[in-house]
């Protein structure tokens, strides 16, 4: 398929950093007051603002957030799936978008509830997902898209999600990886960032953007800067527009 034929839905990057630019947490009560301001601009119903369909995490983030790094419960024996993309709910009020370009995700139910919203979990798999693994998913009635083939395509992943399943807004949630693959790939048209006042200065937590091969490279680009807004606890609202990949 050309690049010229995909859809795209509006892509922003909305995350929680500290003052260092890192995305973990701090126990801390000002931090605790941003997560729960960046859970209701995202999510609730009566205050986000930023009007999504789905919100799409790594391998990673999902294992600690949801599935917790369950090992999942195949049937090596399971008769072939049909072919291609599997979609098992399309008109939920809300999608969670999960990458699992192996298909290693241990999960046991077709949703996740995160800030008061039970959302339909849509996987993204690589021609790497094995047979096994897509039939757990059909069994437990979680839908899945095929987009690409050692390595994820993140634009037919998009391009899918807005085209199967109605997703006119969608948000990346990190990680720091995840992050800057779609931004390298030109994808991203906004960065809804938070930043609260804290800091551990931990030189191994997690990064806003973390460049890793072969998913990214070291490469520089820039942000404009379209609105700020100061929130409770010092905590500021920064979004930014995000520039054309340079040539």
């Amino acid at each position: 398929m050309l690049a010229t034929t995909l859809n795209k839905p509006y892509v922003v990057i909305h995350t929680l950093t500290t003052l260092d630019g890192r995305i973990h947490n701090i126990a801390l009560p000002e931090f605790d007051s941003a997560a729960l301001l960046y859970e209701q601009l995202a999510l609730h119903a009566e205050q986000q603002v930023l009007n999504i369909r789905g919100y799409l995490n790594g391998r990673v983030s999902t294992d600690d957030n949801f599935t917790r790094y369950r090992k999942p419960d195949l049937n090596e024996s399971a008769a072939l799936v049909p072919e291609g993309d599997f979609v098992a709910e399309a008109n939920a009020p809300m999608y969670y978008v999960a990458l699992d370009p192996a298909g290693r995700l241990g999960w046991e139910e077709n949703h996740v509830d995160y800030g008061g919203v039970r959302s339909h979990v849509v996987s993204v798999l690589t021609e790497r997902a094995g047979n096994a693994y897509k039939d757990l998913l059909r069994r437990l009635g979680i839908s899945y898209v095929i987009a690409g083939n050692d390595q994820p395509d993140n634009a037919l992943a998009l391009h899918k999600l807005v085209t199967l399943f109605g997703m006119e807004r969608v948000m990346i949630g990190g990680g720091g990886v995840l992050n800057w693959s779609y931004v390298q790939d030109g994808l991203v048209d906004e960065l809804s960032l938070l930043l609260c006042p804290v800091s551990d200065a931990s030189p191994a937590a997690p990064g806003l953007f973390t460049a890793r091969a072969p998913f990214s490279q070291v490469k520089p680009r820039s942000f404009t800067l379209i609105d700020v807004k100061a929130l409770k606890n010092s905590t500021l609202w920064l979004r930014y527009r995000v520039h054309s990949q340079p040539s």
